[in-house]
């Protein structure tokens, strides 16, 4: 009795967790066109992944991106022209951060 009762909880837990990854947010990288301190958003220029020496962090698309940063865990904070990659959800029509890191200021670091 008491090990189907542990099955079935392993069993939930499984289900659980694999449904997981189905809430996940995206990702976006870019240059920061334009950074609000005071409401928190930031605008990026998108970048795609076509990785380089000379495009180091990939070649600007041309597309822009608005994201809200209220929720969102900040490392170093942005400037314009900072590469930048942010988590996101999207809610209805609106790009809502997770997590932003500057990566210009990470390379800084490193050096």
């Amino acid at each position: 009795m008491k090990r189907n009762f542990l099955l079935y909880i392993f069993s939930i837990a499984m289900v659980i967790f694999m449904a997981v990854p189905a809430m996940a947010a995206d990702v976006a990288h870019g240059k920061t066109v334009k950074y609000d301190k005071d409401n928190l958003v930031i605008v990026i220029e998108e970048y795609d992944l076509n990785i380089s020496p000379q495009a180091k962090y990939g070649k600007p698309t041309g597309k822009e991106m608005t994201v809200n940063l209220k929720e969102a865990l900040i490392g170093k904070a942005p400037e314009p022209g900072d590469i930048v990659r942010i988590a996101f959800t999207k809610a209805g029509n609106e790009n809502k951060g997770v997590r932003l890191m500057n990566v210009t200021k990470q390379d800084i670091m490193k050096k």
